[in-house]
């Protein structure tokens, strides 16, 4: 669950974020394509192709975060918040298709061998690029955490699978240097792998965001919960939820007393929809209201 910000708060970490992730990617591909021309480690391509993706797809995201932001229109009553988990899709797409490039490089090594020179400072810039990836991965690691942001959380697990990837670099250009040769190629393919793997996790999670699935069962509980825990709600059902963004959508059915008055129903129903929205301040809420006789009070249908 993210922590409370307000949107204009929500608005700024986003675009700071995306910029922030802009700017490293192309600081990574600069200093990794000197790396790659001075080495000709196919280890160091894949991180290098690795970051050309993470640029393409942190583009993506700042031009996705900012049109998710756009408020509500006539055309687009529920916001476009789904702009983000179609950023999503497209960083899944660049990052396979990158992971398919280096698996067929360096499949292409192994068969035919290059030996690799000044491996010190093919080293020397996986350093760099580690330090520099965890210092964007801790500010996004905030921003998610502040925004609950679906677009800036796939871009940093695949900045994470960089870090990763930046470590077997290093230990492939180690054991080059004690003879070990194939171990570049070998690694570079393993990388790929991986990279394969953070694609698939992070088009799963887009592709249930598009498609509507419900909150986790952690939240539809607690809203649950905050519904039943009003001293007139007699019992809850039809419970439904989705997100948008950050935006999350709730439906649900409250049993009240049939004695009571449309003023009263009305009321009580504000409440509840005020008690959900200060522990989820992006939620829309819709509640109806259903009477029902004090006999039905024992029997809570399920939701």
């Amino acid at each position: 669950m993210s922590e409370t910000v307000s949107e204009h708060g929500r608005a700024r970490l986003l675009k700071l974020a995306t910029s922030a992730s802009v700017a490293t990617a192309g600081l990574l591909i600069a200093v990794k394509l000197v790396a790659w021309l001075l080495t000709g480690s196919v280890s160091v391509l894949a991180s290098l192709v690795d970051s050309l993706m993470d640029a393409a797809a942190s583009l993506i995201n700042f031009f996705a975060v900012r049109y998710a932001l756009t408020p509500a229109d006539a055309e687009h009553r529920f916001g476009h918040g789904k702009a983000e988990s179609l950023a999503g899709l497209a960083q899944a797409a660049f990052i396979a298709g990158s992971a398919v490039f280096l698996i067929m490089h360096a499949v292409e090594r192994l068969l035919y061998p290059h030996p690799l020179v000044e491996m010190q400072v093919g080293i020397a810039v996986m350093i760099f690029a580690i330090v520099a990836t965890l210092a964007l991965l801790s500010f996004q690691r905030y921003v998610v955490r502040r925004t609950g942001s679906t677009a800036i959380r796939a871009d940093s697990l695949h900045y994470m699978t960089d870090v990763l990837t930046n470590l077997s670099i290093i230990a492939a250009l180690l054991l080059v240097s004690f003879g070990w040769e194939s171990s570049d190629s070998v690694f570079a393919i393993g990388i790929a792998v991986y990279i394969l793997y953070s694609a698939w996790q992070i088009a799963s999670d887009a592709f249930h965001l598009l498609m509507d699935r419900e909150l986790p069962e952690e939240e539809r509980q607690g809203i649950l919960q905050i519904a039943r825990n009003h001293a007139h709600v007699r019992g809850v059902h039809d419970l439904r939820t989705r997100q948008s963004g950050a935006d999350k959508f709730v439906q649900l059915h409250l049993e009240l007393d049939e004695d009571l008055s449309l003023k009263q129903a009305h009321d009580i129903a504000d409440q509840v929809v005020g008690e959900i929205c200060k522990i989820f301040p992006s939620a829309h809420v819709i509640v109806h209201q259903d009477p029902v006789n004090r006999q039905q009070y024992a029997v809570t249908p399920a939701p």
